[in-house]
């Protein structure tokens, strides 16, 4: 339906009416952001309405974060023993990975969030390879911290501040009722229950307003889509297709399940992702349950198979506990040609999802918020060079995370034919085949992710490059100036692993000690 309302495309009309449509992680997350950064005082500070369909389930786009999530949280104004307290969170300082090269029972390599010591990465890797032993607890403390299931910070420190880099493992359906209340209640974000049942557009092609069954026409200036697999907007309504990344990522379907545990249990510092005979199963530990799934190829293994691999691993991981019934999840790794269109903005699930290794979802949110916010578009003639940027910088980042991801599978050594469909040369990405005959000579370094806000570090790929067992480089013709200094750092680590195993707490001892102090505060608010 088109109508005479509604800025022009080439118009000085000022960019004020925010509508969000679409709850959840992404929503809520974009009316936070946004509502917090808005400027009171400027001539047409921003107003934010969102729209949440009350009948719509959320979905959990994930558990796992980035460090990014700290600074998100802190520009929302949530203190981080709220966040902990409220989404049942604990800390994540990376991802261990077991029985992705051989199978064998000592196959395990950690990628921390840390990043290795200070120096020229021919000179750490070389050093690192001459002294032996797993290469990301050779070149850093995470390793250790992880393996004793150590917090990243003590509680005397300030919010979101820690000795080491860090995330959260977290429940996100708490994590969407945490953001509600705290948009609605403290930052100003109007909240409309309703249902939309249709689009209005002006003549020039814009979204002018979004119709809702009980409220109404819902005008606005810059509409988000957060309306998950259902894409109302960006694909509904501008019908932007879609590019199928499943011939390089073959993972469709996970089957889920939630565990409970002890009250005294460990609780790891770091999403466990363990390889099987057709993809992968992550185990996520937060204070009153663990959350397990399996990851998997439905060209590759069956859905009974499946069923039968995740019973294993938790008979195995948790003895003696009948496992729930599972939920089985489908999806496709794909995203959108294009994210920006005209004033509609896709966030979350609407402009995509790649399989969960690495839990790239949440990050690519606050990441499409952080890139609307520093470039806000002033007006409306402004809009469309800001599109244009953004769909080139995200379509850059998509292409960054699939090889990412790729590269997991592709140094693999199992022998199961999905391992070997993954290192047929037909579905590895060109640039990530040419990175690996560069890496052959040269470690991963800056000049190969020449982006000033790459989405992963070179310090990514050297962790899973030699956790995988990737050959090292050999001495090239060019000397390098820091070994020396790299030498005294790398011997320094095994100093900085002892001082700050014994200054951290457990995980459990921390998140404990947290929810006891706050327990009186808490019962007199209620």
């Amino acid at each position: 339906m088109a109508t005479n309302t509604g800025p022009e495309a080439t118009s000085d009309h000022p960019i004020t009416n925010i509508v969000v449509v679409g709850g959840g992680t992404a929503g809520w997350l974009a009316a936070c952001l946004i509502a917090a950064r808005t400027d009171r005082g400027a001539g047409h500070p921003l107003e934010v309405t969102l729209i949440e369909s009350p009948d719509v389930a959320t979905i959990g786009v994930g558990e796992g974060t980035w460090p990014t999530m700290r600074r998100t949280l802190e520009r929302i104004g949530i203190t981080e023993t709220d966040f902990l307290l409220a989404c049942d969170a604990s800390f994540k300082q990376g991802s261990r990975f077991d029985g992705w090269r051989t199978g064998a029972p000592d196959d395990s390599y950690l990628h921390p969030f840390t990043a290795p010591v200070d120096g020229d990465p021919r000179d750490i890797v070389a050093a690192w390879a001459e002294h032996g032993g797993q290469f990301a607890n050779s070149v850093g403390a995470q390793g250790e911290i992880c393996h004793r299931d150590l917090a990243p910070r003590q509680r005397a420190m300030p919010d979101y501040a820690g000795t080491l880099n860090y995330a959260y493992h977290l429940d996100a359906g708490k994590l969407a009722a945490l953001l509600t209340r705290h948009a609605t209640e403290r930052l100003g974000v109007r909240h409309v229950r309703d249902h939309v049942v249709g689009i209005d557009s002006t003549e020039h092609g814009d979204i002018a307003a979004v119709r809702t069954r009980a409220s109404g026409a819902i005008v606005g200036d810059l509409f988000l889509d957060c309306t998950g697999h259902a894409a109302l907007l960006i694909g509904g309504h501008y019908g932007i297709a879609t590019i199928d990344r499943g011939g390089e990522l073959f993972n469709d379907r996970a089957l889920a399940v939630q565990m409970p545990v002890a009250p005294d249990s460990a609780i790891a510092s770091q999403t466990n992702a363990t390889a099987h005979a057709a993809g992968w199963i992550w185990d996520i530990g937060l204070p009153t349950r663990r959350g397990i799934g399996c990851v998997y190829s439905s060209a590759h293994l069956s859905d009974d198979a499946a069923a039968e691999t995740l019973e294993r691993y938790i008979r195995t991981t948790s003895p003696g506990v009948a496992p729930p019934i599972f939920r089985q999840l489908k999806f496709q790794s794909r995203h959108r040609e294009r994210f920006w269109e005209r004033n509609c903005l896709a966030v979350g699930l609407s402009a995509g999802f790649l399989e969960p290794l690495e839990a790239s979802a949440i990050v690519l949110i606050e990441l499409s918020l952080d890139a609307l916010l520093d470039n806000f578009p002033a007006t409306r003639r402004a809009m469309d060079i800001h599109a244009t940027r953004f769909n080139t910088l995200f379509r850059y980042r998509w292409d960054r995370i699939v090889e990412f991801l790729k590269l997991h599978y592709v140094l693999s050594e199992r022998d199961e034919p999905y391992w070997l469909d993954h290192r047929d040369a037909a579905s590895i990405p060109p640039r990530l085949a040419e990175l690996l005959t560069l890496w052959r000579h040269q470690p991963p370094s800056r000049a190969d992710f020449p982006m000033i806000d790459e989405i992963f570090p070179a310090a990514s790929y050297q962790y899973v490059l030699y956790g995988m067992g990737f050959p090292v480089p050999t001495r090239g013709p060019i000397a390098t100036t820091d070994r020396a200094r790299t030498e005294t750092l790398l011997a320094q680590v095994d100093q900085r692993k002892r001082m700050l195993a014994a200054g951290l707490p457990t995980n459990r001892a921390y998140l404990d000690a947290l929810r006891h102090a706050t327990a009186p505060a808490m019962e007199l608010s209620a």
